[in-house]
């Protein structure tokens, strides 16, 4: 039964999490729901006999521990972790500084480590389990100037997701690398994306890409959270649900655009790659 299902999800009061967290309990899942603040679930969400608010540091790890074992002890057990808490960085890669850098992957990269290393245990001995890594297209295709440190977060996620896959499924659990575009959410409002403490005059580059995000694609974008929250279900029920997954019309087309940039420039360069081995002596 759907219902007995439990989903953990993390970065919840707001987003693609907060709009997933509202359609499961509205299909009757089951559903832990973590945020920095207990509160702003509880505002958000409201009373519900389905639903556990927690409030958690996921660059914590004793933090998610505790979490994750309060969720065992509720439910008793978790079926589905979707690892979505996370943040925008903006900033060349020179201008941020290493406490800036080290805070987006401590949130972005760590955090998600933290959750699969203490449920992927759980769903072992269950033999059973999906984990969905919410990455971004910017995590296959990074050539955005003012968001290389967040892009490189993006891309830490995609890769160990990929190793995470194999690993897991000998034990009956689905993992999926999920690349969404960009959806109508508040990832690039001022409370959200964070900025460079101390920018360099001379990327100017850097500063109009940052801009056309925060002032013209904020609030424009062309996918709808809603309609990503009931794909997400949707990919839960596939008897052989896909590893990587994009997510919007717009992250297919820049995933092409890269595949196919990436394939030119590999056989451009073709004599030269394949130019290192050792010379073959004649028998």
């Amino acid at each position: 039964m759907k219902s007995q299902k439990v989903w953990f999800v993390t970065g919840a009061s707001k987003g693609l999490g907060l709009s997933l967290v509202k359609e499961l309990l509205a299909q009757d899942y089951l559903v832990v729901a973590t945020s920095r603040t207990k509160r702003a679930l509880e505002q958000e969400i409201g009373e519900n006999e389905n639903f556990l608010p927690l409030e958690v540091d996921i660059t914590n790890d004793a933090d998610v521990a505790r979490a994750v074992l309060s969720a065992i002890d509720y439910f008793g057990r978790i079926d589905v972790l979707v690892n979505n808490a996370g943040y925008g960085q903006t900033g060349s890669v020179e201008e941020l500084s290493d406490s800036e850098a080290r805070r987006n992957f401590d949130v972005n990269v760590f955090g998600s480590l933290n959750a699969i290393r203490h449920i992927a245990p759980h769903m072992r001995r269950q033999q059973s389990g999906h984990i969905f890594n919410i990455a971004s297209i910017g995590g296959l295709a990074g050539n955005y100037p003012g968001f290389g440190i967040y892009c490189s977060t993006k891309f830490a996620v995609s890769g160990f997701t990929e190793a995470l896959a194999v690993e897991m499924q000998p034990f009956g659990i689905h993992t999926t690398l999920v690349y969404p575009g960009y959806f109508r959410t508040d990832f690039l409002s001022d409370g959200s994306i964070q900025t460079a403490a101390n920018p360099i005059e001379a990327y100017v580059t850097a500063r109009e890409n940052e801009a056309a995000h925060l002032h013209q694609i904020h609030g424009n974008q062309t996918n709808d959270p809603q309609k990503a929250a009931t794909l997400l279900i949707e990919l839960s029920t596939l008897t052989h649900p896909p590893v990587h997954f994009l997510m919007g019309e717009d992250a297919f087309e820049l995933a092409k655009n890269k595949i196919n940039m990436l394939t030119a420039e590999i056989e451009k360069w073709k004599s030269y790659t394949v130019s290192t081995g050792f010379e073959q002596t004649a028998q």
